[in-house]
């Protein structure tokens, strides 16, 4: 069982504090996490910063910890562009970058992108394969139905051999079955609750015992939105208002899906997570991120093992 933790990205217009990121990311790697992770969130009202933004930002104020997205909305963006800007990041922070990526779903305002939703899954799953290739190819001849290109190459390539680690972000079953194909690993979204994520890890596993491949190579994790407070009637309170600010009126039915309430209360939570499948688990607070990662690191991660 592995801990990782979110980088604060809510962060107010005009409200960033640079040497308080800068303690809050030495204290995540003394305290011992696996690594540190953004989301991505373009359009929306509540305020957040981009990731690979943050996570360059991060990179320059750790050492060891893992950095990561989960997850990159990809189909949203140029692939020649993300694989530069991810290859550039890998350098930077010598091999510690992990990728997440998804679809997104369909409910997203793809018109803001010039994104056709009715091709979403072909432009996503193509773009991923064009990563790869700039990651891995010296020379890249590439003809697709969205990009081509003709003996065009991107350097330097990434840190880590052959490519970062990719996670996929997936919900349905065909999306579960194409991160066995493509992907390292499966991370289940914090908007989904236990018993679905156990669900998607059962298909997970069955996806990887018919490709016949080894399920030591390929993890599985699950974000949790969590808030520890002696109070649990507060916590629960403060989860669900913090769900509809980052989901709006989606997020009023996320609250079983989030952890919250005393240490004991959020030990058991977390647990039940964590013999579901997942075996590295993302702790994301919405607030007083600092004071939060103190408690999980103290009173709830200890009580896991």
């Amino acid at each position: 069982m592995r801990f990782a933790i979110s980088i604060p990205q809510f962060v107010a217009d005009g409200a960033f504090d640079p040497p308080g990121l800068r303690t809050y990311l030495a204290r995540a790697e003394k305290l011992g996490f696996d690594s540190a992770w953004t989301m991505e969130q373009v359009l929306g009202t509540m305020s957040t910063l981009g990731p690979i933004e943050t996570m360059t930002y991060a990179a320059a104020c750790t050492e060891r910890i893992r950095l990561g997205c989960v997850v990159f909305v990809t189909p949203l963006h140029g692939p020649v562009h993300l694989a530069k800007s991810l290859s550039t990041l890998d350098q930077l922070s010598l091999g510690r970058i992990e990728v997440g990526v998804g679809t997104g779903g369909r409910d997203r305002m793809f018109s803001a992108f010039e994104v056709d939703r009715a091709s979403l899954v072909a432009r996503f799953t193509e773009g991923l394969r064009l990563m790869k290739a700039l990651w891995t190819e010296p020379r890249i001849t590439f003809e697709g139905r969205f990009w081509q290109l003709e003996g065009a190459a991107m350097e330097p390539k990434p840190f880590q051999k052959p490519n970062p680690p990719i996670w996929f972000g997936a919900n349905h079953p065909a999306a579960l079955r194409r991160a066995v194909r493509y992907g390292d690993g499966f991370f289940g979204a914090g908007s989904t609750t236990t018993a679905q994520f156990a669900e998607q890890v059962r298909i997970v596993r069955e996806a990887l015992a018919e490709a016949g491949r080894d399920p030591a190579s390929f993890r599985i994790a699950k974000r949790i939105y969590i808030a520890v407070d002696d109070d649990a009637e507060c916590a629960r309170r403060h989860v669900a208002a913090s769900l509809v600010r980052l989901y709006g009126d989606f997020g009023r039915g996320l609250e079983p899906a989030a952890v919250s309430g005393p240490p004991d209360a959020c030990v058991e939570g977390v647990r039940e997570v964590a013999e579901a499948g997942a075996e590295l688990i993302l702790f994301t607070p919405f607030s007083n991120e600092p004071e939060q990662m103190e408690r999980l690191a103290a009173e709830v991660a200890p009580k896991l093992f």
